[in-house]
């Protein structure tokens, strides 16, 4: 019994070190890390630069709707 276990666990290393060298996903998951960082800092870059614009469009388009649904 113990020496089932043990050739199992055995078994199960080796399949485990066969599959990390050959899968390439812990560089696939800092290539996403690197993406959505770059996506972070260009959406704070933009809201930064148009924010003040963006605050005033939706200043004004608040009340309109309200007058339109009001009237």
């Amino acid at each position: 019994m113990i020496a089932h276990l043990a050739a199992s666990l055995h078994t199960l290393g080796f399949t485990v070190q066969a599959r990390l060298r050959r899968e390439e996903t812990g560089a696939t998951a800092v290539e996403y890390a690197m993406l959505t960082g770059v996506i972070a800092v260009a959406l704070i870059a933009a809201l930064t630069v148009f924010g003040p614009e963006l605050k005033g469009m939706f200043n004004n388009l608040i009340p309109d709707t309200w007058k339109t649904a009001a009237g």
